[in-house]
């Protein structure tokens, strides 16, 4: 027994290796973060683009044709027996005409690399219908903002703040001077790599939030509250988007039950067919349309790449 040496912090059971490695591992999550590195957050109005995404496809009824063309790197064209629009490698326009006879036009031009200026526009043929709004946009090391002017005398300023590298704050300001109205809101958003939340409130009663949860690379989950407090009014959405090799497949299911599908098909190289159905239980109203792609958007293509698009 004299000869016996007790094992050290090092050999014998592997204590000692065993609390090194533990020691590694909350070093690394302990790791401070660099605050004056953070990201720029995504400009106020977008901060629910993952949830619009699954839970509000562009549904459309009846039969559609949509044609795409790009003549070289910098230009595309695209036209439908309803409207028409154009592709520039800093400047994006399209015009459409509805069934009613309203015409909308939307244009982005990039004035530099952190600086967009967009313009809207929606003519009708009734008085007081028709509207135009003109947003000049900013994007910072680690903040967003935006300055938007419209018709009946609208002015808004909102800002979005990177907190960490997952978690933003922000708010906005407007007033509506033709209704003599005046509020504020705030917001926050937080996203890792496998999930999104975000939540907004204003002085107006508005209260909105959504969550979407990515199962996998192909499979994500949504969904959407909003609440007014002035109609006491509630609203709730569980939707899915579901990317396969050739398709994509979206839908969602309403409170007020209302359920809707979307299916984009690619049958070949720039050839898409697309299956929008919604369906009203309540209203007993019916909405169900078929539609084919051809051709391919050069800002479309570039999105694959990872650029940046409108």
């Amino acid at each position: 027994m004299a000869g016996v040496v007790p094992p050290g912090p090092g050999t014998g059971t592997g204590t000692g290796t065993t609390a090194g490695r533990e020691a590694a591992g909350s070093k690394t999550r302990t790791e401070k973060v660099d605050y004056t590195n953070l990201p720029c957050p995504i400009p106020y109005e977008e901060i629910h683009r993952e949830a619009i995404m699954s839970l509000r496809p562009e549904l459309f009824e009846g039969m559609r044709f949509d044609f795409f063309k790009g003549l070289d790197h910098k230009f595309s064209l695209s036209c439908s027996p309803f409207y028409s629009s154009a592709y520039f490698t800093d400047c994006f326009c399209i015009g459409r005409v509805l069934t009613d006879g309203r015409l909308n036009a939307r244009v982005k031009y990039d004035l530099t690399s952190n600086l967009t200026l967009k313009a809207n526009a929606q003519l009708a043929n009734e008085p007081h219908m028709s509207n135009a709004m003109v947003n000049l946009d900013y994007k910072g090391s680690d903040y967003s903002s935006q300055i938007t002017l419209g018709n009946g005398a609208l002015c808004q300023a909102s800002y979005m703040q990177s907190v960490t590298p997952h978690f933003s704050l922000g708010g906005e300001v407007f007033w509506a001077g033709q209704h003599r109205k005046s509020g504020i809101g705030y917001a926050a958003r937080f996203n890792t790599e496998k999930m999104v939340a975000t939540g907004q409130v204003a002085s107006t009663g508005m209260l909105a939030l959504s969550y979407v949860q990515k199962v996998s690379d192909k499979v994500s989950l949504a969904s959407d509250l909003m609440y007014n407090h002035m109609s006491r009014d509630v609203t709730a959405s569980v939707g899915y988007d579901y990317v396969f090799r050739q398709s994509r497949v979206r839908g969602k299911i309403g409170s007020k039950g209302c359920t809707a599908a979307y299916l984009e098909e690619r049958l070949n190289t720039g050839l898409k067919f697309i299956l929008s159905a919604e369906i009203d239980h309540k209203k007993k109203d019916y909405k169900l349309g078929c539609g084919m792609t051809l051709g391919e958007l050069l800002h479309r293509r570039r999105k694959r790449k990872g650029l940046a698009v409108v």
